[in-house]
């Protein structure tokens, strides 16, 4: 098989990773892939969810649906305090010590943009003597604006109220012995895994042996990204990243392929022929289970999608804090993904 383009996924990953995109607050981020799709020559299409339709004509019009989320963690503002700062409730699922001291960014409804810094409410030492101790929980942890604000009413000339939404500093890195370190690298990783497949796609002028219908939704941090799918689909691989620690055996370098997660069992001949498939392609995968995680395609079938469906991705470590990945992990997602659209079986 033709090698996927590293560097054009790479480059892809980095202008993902810095563009904000907590869920629900992702429209400039699906117009940034809607125009790389279009520069490509796919058809994409909006759904009234706010989610990218992309589709590609296959030699059956059995469609075969594929899944990444553009969507990160993030968080709103709750509250403005009394003395200035920002009460913010999470969005998406994290520890708050993973942001505890980070840079943000904290966007209001008419087109506004500030800076802040995410801190315990007992910021120093040299001040509060349980400040190590105090647990790091959401009522215990504000924003502080870089503005001059003293008050509540400061912050509301600002133009910033209950229900703005917030983004974390991604800090994005790459190194030239191929890691990537990055907040967020879940799951614009694997979307940039997708492209490399539809760049290579265009590029070899492949057809695939099935349409492609590839959905890149923006709600799955928060449990509903792929809810909906459209009804032609019966068969779905969710791109999302594989984490990795305890008995897991993912690695950085590895194509996670996994088996079960929170939602239960994956379908069993869609992830046997994935592994075979890494197996003839000299890809580097693991095999994983992992019983606190979910997928687009956990929320198609919880949603009453009528599919089977299998889940792979890069791995990533330190996932939902300071993540970090590599190359090969990447365009080895990207490579399996071209193995088995361009392979006739289905189920």
């Amino acid at each position: 098989m033709t090698p996927i383009s590293r560097v054009y996924m790479l480059d892809f990953l980095m202008k993902l990773l810095n563009t904000p995109s907590p869920s629900g607050y992702c429209e400039r981020i699906v117009s940034i892939v809607r125009d790389e799709a279009a520069s490509l020559g796919f058809k994409a299409e909006r759904t009234p969810k706010g989610c990218l339709l992309i589709t590609v004509p296959g030699r059956d019009p059995e469609p075969l649906g594929i899944s990444a989320h553009v969507d990160t963690l993030g968080a709103m503002v709750r509250a403005i305090k009394p003395g200035g700062t920002i009460r913010f409730t999470p969005v998406g699922g994290y520890m708050m010590q993973s942001v505890e001291n980070e840079y943000c960014r904290i966007f209001t409804r008419d087109g506004r943009e500030y800076e802040g810094t995410v801190l315990p409410v007992k910021p120093s030492v040299h001040v509060y003597g349980d400040a190590r101790e105090m647990k790091r929980e959401e009522a215990n942890m504000e924003i502080r604006i870089d503005e001059k604000v003293s008050g509540k009413d400061d912050v509301l000339a600002l133009g910033i109220n209950v229900g703005d939404f917030i983004a974390w500093e991604p800090r994005a890195r790459s190194f030239e012995n191929g890691y990537v370190k990055s907040r967020h690298l879940d799951d614009k990783a694997s979307v940039a895994a997708v492209f490399g497949l539809l760049r290579w796609l265009r590029e070899s002028e492949t057809v695939p042996a099935r349409t492609l219908k590839i959905f890149i939704t923006v709600y799955e941090e928060v449990g509903h990204g792929a809810s909906y799918l459209p009804p032609d689909i019966h068969e779905l691989i969710a791109v999302d990243m594989g984490a990795m620690g305890d008995d897991l055996s993912c690695t950085e370098l590895d194509v996670s392929i996994c088996a079960k997660d929170s939602s239960g069992p994956y379908d069993y001949e869609m992830t046997s022929r994935l592994i075979e498939l890494a197996k003839r392609e000299g890809i580097k995968y693991a095999i994983d289970i992992y019983p606190q995680y979910g997928s687009d395609a956990s929320a198609a079938l919880r949603g009453g999608s009528n599919i089977r469906a299998a889940l792979i991705g890069p791995g990533v470590h330190a996932s939902h804090g300071m993540e970090r990945t590599h190359i090969q992990a990447i365009a080895g997602t990207a490579t399996l993904l071209a193995a088995y659209v361009t392979q006739s079986q289905s189920y």
